[in-house]
């Protein structure tokens, strides 16, 4: 591991990209690329404007590799510097942690550079905050078990999932709009009036963001003609202003306030 003074040659950086715009990356995203001898991207998540950010480097596309021939990069370039470059945030399936455990058994020096979220642009783009007060003070992020189904632990299901009614966030399922929306019913919190929102490919120049409720995902979600790079987020939060935060109201204390008197405020010398 390095801190964030810089990338010695030899190591290996996990950079996550962001959601796809080219100036929400991090600034340790864009030195690491800056300074990139050669870089690993995926094409079909990652736009091209991002390798911008890396003038220098060669360029390889993981979009026809194995994970064998990504290995193969990392050996071959023991020396250089390397940017692994994954699409949102590297904290969520983002396919990195079998790399990782490689290089530590390689003992080859690596890096995790993190990056902003598409759930994170995603609350941007629809301009909700995904945890309300006395509305949904829990965030669930999952997925609809498919081809690597066996991935996906028994008691993961979603529908048991939706039967907590807190906000949720469902990558990766846009190809099957109905079983997608039938599941989130069917954990029984939900009804066919919550609200909903389908979010494709945010920040890139060709976002669509689609607000509707969960009786009508599957039409908003073929609306789209997006079967990948799709965000659904569901929940009442996505419409609820609830109740007032208590961080901010004047009659509640904490460590770095006290508790002020209606009509009064507190302030100190800068």
């Amino acid at each position: 591991m390095t801190d964030g003074g810089g990338a010695p040659r030899g190591l290996v950086s996990f950079v996550g990209a962001g959601p796809g715009a080219p100036d929400l990356l991090t600034l340790r995203a864009v030195d690491r690329l800056g300074r990139a001898d050669v870089v690993v991207w995926a094409s079909s998540l990652v736009p091209d404007a991002v390798l911008d950010h890396a003038p220098g480097a060669v360029v390889h596309d993981s979009a026809g590799m194995t994970f064998d021939d990504v290995i193969g990069v990392y050996e071959r370039h023991r020396d250089d510097r390397v940017v692994r470059l994954h699409s949102g945030d590297l904290a969520i399936f983002s396919a990195t942690q079998e790399q990782v455990e490689w290089c530590r058994a390689a003992g080859h020096p690596f890096e995790i550079v993190p990056g902003v979220g598409s759930l994170a642009a995603a609350s941007a783009a629809v301009e909700r905050e995904l945890t309300v007060p006395g509305v949904a003070q829990a965030l669930i992020s999952t997925r609809l078990p498919g081809r690597t189904a066996a991935s996906v632990p028994a008691n993961e299901d979603l529908a048991r999932f939706a039967a907590h009614g807190t906000t949720m966030a469902v990558y990766l399922s846009a190809a099957r709009p109905e079983e997608l929306r039938d599941a989130l019913l069917a954990g029984g919190a939900y009804t066919a009036a919550t609200p909903a929102v389908v979010v494709v490919r945010v920040s890139w120049p060709d976002e669509q963001v689609v607000a509707t409720t969960l009786g009508e995902l599957a039409d908003a979600v073929r609306s789209t003609g997006a079967r990948t790079v799709a965000l659904v987020l569901v929940g009442d939060a996505l419409r609820d202003a609830g109740a007032r935060s208590h961080l901010y109201d004047p009659s509640y204390a904490h460590g770095f306030r006290r508790r002020s008197l209606p009509g009064t405020t507190v302030g100190r010398p800068r």
